[in-house]
């Protein structure tokens, strides 16, 4: 697939002609690529109709992102991959407004997603990038979605733009190589480097800081919050927030670690406990939303719950009794077995268990693996198995969600 990589051919895109493809193209099949490039390159230029289905590909790539506005939106490969989806960036903005931000410098604005969520939040904003085609399509995007006149769009060097003024510095440093184009772990080997961002935010009544949730909790500055962020049980990004002082809500908490699960909000912040003492497994295990864990928050989950862990290194609590929380998904247990696939295969055969959801941690069983094994199939029942250790032993747990009617089995247990 071609796609727009100069500023010329972006350009024709966003002329009349340019827009009557892409409006041809909407609802375009993929699969039908070469028919449509022939059938449209005998009435349009050929490069104008391979940028065209270029644009309307990343189109339908963004959607999961983006929803119905990608549909109206420009994007680079980059663009795609790297922007925050928008139930993310509504929630970043809504807390920024919330903390009584009404203007911002966005830097490392790509093609402006973030930028839309703040404008639509009633944030005045400076988005800058150093890529002019980011920019293009920034600015392009901006118009598209009637909030222009929020966004204002440069195309420059952040390390050069003055952010005196804004009450905020947004800040979304580049995490993948452009020699590998594989993802980057270290903070410093971002885009520009962690150390320079958190410069930059601390010369700014507010800022906020978009990063990988993995970064090592020691990159962290203890001036700052941090904020682990999941989008239907997946962790999308952890954000560092800094505040010169308190005011609005939820405030910045100076060396907070705190998780946020959407699209429902509820929202963790930890209180510095240390993990709970393992114990043995419970009639109920919770598996920790991922942003939980990410925080390292696992602690204060289970004591609401009042759980412990399985195991030292592994992050599954469990309990005597069923309690309700946002944080963690709950199952009933029916067996805790010691790991052994002949068994196992025996016991699901035996209980007419035909679909089973393999979950692991701590396990160096592939589930695709067991499941290949367990030849599954013909009975009316289900279950989720567990492959994890407890007590350092290596262990198979069978369930099923709280939420979830069980097998009519008699437990194992």
């Amino acid at each position: 697939m071609v796609q727009v990589t100069d500023l010329d051919t972006f350009s024709a895109l966003l002329a009349p002609e340019g827009q009557a493809l892409l409006a041809e193209l909407r609802d375009h099949d993929p699969a039908d690529e070469l028919a449509a490039a022939t059938r449209l390159r005998r009435d349009h230029p050929a490069p104008l109709v391979s940028a065209a289905l270029g644009q309307a590909r990343l189109r339908q790539r963004a959607a999961a992102k983006f929803g119905a506005d990608a549909r109206l939106m420009y994007f680079t490969p980059n663009g795609v991959e790297q922007s925050t989806r928008t139930a993310v960036a509504a929630h970043r903005a809504a807390r920024l407004a919330a903390l009584g931000v009404r203007s911002l410098a966005d830097l490392c604005c790509g093609i402006g997603g973030d930028a839309i969520a703040l404008a639509r939040a009633g944030i005045r904003v400076l988005a800058v990038d150093r890529d002019p085609l980011a920019c293009a399509a920034a600015r392009a995007n901006a118009e598209a979605l009637g909030l222009a006149e929020l966004i204002e769009v440069r195309c420059a060097d952040v390390a050069e733009v003055d952010t005196a003024g804004y009450d905020a510095v947004f800040v979304d440093p580049a995490r993948r190589s452009k020699a590998r184009g594989g993802r980057i772990f270290d903070p410093e080997a971002y885009s520009p480097p962690l150390s320079w961002a958190v410069e930059a935010a601390r010369t700014a009544p507010f800022a906020a800081l978009k990063i990988a949730p993995g970064v090592p909790h020691d990159a962290l500055p203890e001036d700052a919050e941090t904020e682990w962020i999941s989008d239907a049980g997946e962790v999308k990004e952890a954000v560092v927030w800094f505040a010169r002082s308190p005011g609005g809500t939820p405030a910045p908490m100076p060396g907070g670690r705190r998780a946020t699960l959407l699209p429902a909000g509820d929202s963790l912040l930890g209180t510095g406990l240390p993990d709970p003492e393992p114990g043995p497994v419970g009639d109920w295990l919770y598996e920790p939303d991922g942003a939980v864990i990410r925080a390292h928050l696992v602690a204060d989950v289970a004591q609401q719950l009042g759980g412990r862990l399985i195991d030292p290194t592994i992050a599954y609590i469990t309990a005597d009794r069923l309690t309700a929380t946002p944080y963690a998904t709950a199952y009933a247990l029916t067996d805790v077995l010691p790991f052994n696939v002949k068994k196992l295969k025996a016991l699901l055969r035996e209980r007419g268990v035909g679909t089973a959801v393999i979950k692991k941690r701590g396990s160096a069983v592939e589930p695709e693996e067991l499941r290949r094994k367990l030849k599954l199939g013909g009975g009316g029942n289900s279950c989720t198995i567990f492959l994890t250790r407890v007590a350092g032993a290596p262990t198979m747990l069978l369930g099923h969600p709280a939420d979830a009617p069980g097998p009519s089995l008699t437990p194992g247990r």
